[in-house]
């Protein structure tokens, strides 16, 4: 029988507000790193699953990636990544690579319903974390993972991130200029690999109510990145044009370009006839309706440089703000190109809640954390918890999850444990932290979350 959920409901955030988890009672162990396992884990987390990111004992890299507690920085201190990916989760430190580890890893498998790691396959099976090791402990878990390459190929072994799989999937080269490949600043494969590998998880979930076993859902960075940009990759095996880059202008239909007003810079983006005809009309030239080089989307692309060099002589003399009003006015998709800071003080932006403060421990101001990105009426997800600390919850999750009720007696309404199974835990205690603590009489204070168990 499973454990009790280690949430009782409590919503630090969201307010008081009643939402139904539509995810409640799935128990999620979280062994990833940095974006794509983490946060496919922590979409689940804010449509109610029970996710525990186990970390390495000195924290995992990810933790202190763009760091943004106060100190200095020849310090480790937490980051925006580890904030975002990592909200709604309770914590544990672990190493499944040590014997103790790893006995404690499968006594928590064997509660679970999913099992996050995006690593790659030979990492996965020295930590006892394949699928063949793991649902021999438990037939009905679901194991997810993510890896660069994915598993069966000559690459499958290799180590990557986001950018290597940018840059294998022929977006860096076209988005840069000839002679200049450019790479995307933001982790959109990273990102995207996440989104898949929570639908993918979703789905093996649904099966498993059919066929009673769990399976392997497996993403990878570079078919997340293929997949994004298989129209290019489509033409070119059809039709062998070999597309060289044009920096920001696009070449399967214009106006599709960044353009520089008088105060700063605006993107227009033009496709089908209907939007073709509005923007002629905005320029007040029906000309570009009569030639024929701009007939269709494609032959627009292809002569989109002199498309791009009327908007730009039309933006030149506006400001960003007259240039954005008259493309409104006429129902052409434009914006601005904005800083960081100009995104942050958007009224949208502001009013949507897209970005949601998150408090932490140490931090001067909440941390801004993305809130999730897709908005259902009636079961909405919400985030409810910050990120944890550094092995905040082991006693909390080893005495529920490992021990559980039987084999600690949970012992009655002081919710202490018996001695015996308060020394086993202070041992188990000592793997997770790798340091023994003192243990009296039988009885151990080993945290602050169990440091009212008496015998």
């Amino acid at each position: 029988m499973a454990a009790p959920p280690l949430f009782q409901g409590h919503n630090d955030i969201h307010g008081d507000e009643a939402v139904v988890k539509v995810l409640e009672g799935v128990r999620v162990l979280d062994f990833g790193r940095y974006i794509a396992g983490p946060y496919c884990g922590a979409l689940l987390a804010d449509f109610g699953a029970e996710v525990i990111r186990i970390e390495r004992r000195e924290g995992s890299e990810d933790r202190w990636m763009i760091p943004i507690m106060p100190g200095e920085k020849t310090t480790e201190r937490e980051g925006a990544m580890f904030f975002q990916m990592n909200r709604n989760k309770k914590g544990m430190t672990l190493d499944p690579m040590k014997p103790e580890g790893r006995a404690i890893a499968r006594r928590l498998i064997e509660t679970a319903d999913v099992v996050i790691a995006n690593l790659p396959p030979e990492t996965l099976k020295s930590m006892g974390l394949d699928y063949e090791t793991i649902s021999a402990i438990n037939p009905r878990v679901v194991l997810t993972t993510a890896s660069a390459f994915g598993h069966g190929g000559p690459y499958s072994n290799r180590v990557g991130f986001d950018g290597v799989a940018q840059a294998m999937s022929g977006a860096v080269y076209m988005s840069g200029a000839p002679g200049q490949p450019t790479r995307a600043a933001v982790p959109w494969v990273d990102f995207s690999t996440a989104m898949l590998a929570a639908y993918g998880t979703l789905a093996a979930l649904m099966a498993r109510q059919q066929t009673g076993r769990g399976q392997q859902v497996e993403g990878a960075l570079l078919a997340t990145a293929l997949t994004v940009g298989v129209t290019t990759l489509s033409e070119q095996a059809a039709l062998g044009i070999d597309r060289v880059p044009t920096g920001n202008r696009g070449q399967t239909a214009a106006p599709s370009d960044l353009f520089q007003c008088t105060d700063g810079w605006i993107i227009v983006l033009v496709n089908g006839n209907p939007l073709f005809r509005r923007w002629a009309k905005l320029m007040g030239e029906d000309h570009w309706l009569a030639d024929p080089r701009f007939a269709t989307d494609e032959l627009r692309g292809d002569n989109g440089a002199a498309v791009s060099e009327r908007t730009a002589l039309w933006c030149k003399d506006k400001t960003v703000a007259e240039a954005l009003s008259l493309l409104e006015q006429a129902r052409v998709p434009a914006s601005p190109v904005y800083k960081p800071q100009q995104t942050l003080d958007d009224p949208h932006v502001q009013a949507m809640g897209f970005l949601q403060g998150v408090d932490y421990p140490g931090l001067p101001k909440p941390a801004l954390v993305a809130a999730t990105p897709v908005k259902l009426s009636d079961t909405p997800g919400v985030i409810e918890h910050r990120a944890p600390l550094l092995g905040e919850h082991p006693a909390q999750i080893l005495v529920q999850l490992v021990y559980g009720a039987g084999e600690s007696a949970a012992c009655g309404p002081a919710g202490a444990v018996s001695r015996a199974a308060t020394a086993r835990l202070a041992r188990t205690m000592a793997i997770v932290h790798g340091t023994m603590r003192k243990v009296n009489s039988g009885c151990a204070v080993v945290c602050p979350d169990i440091s009212s168990m008496t015998a």
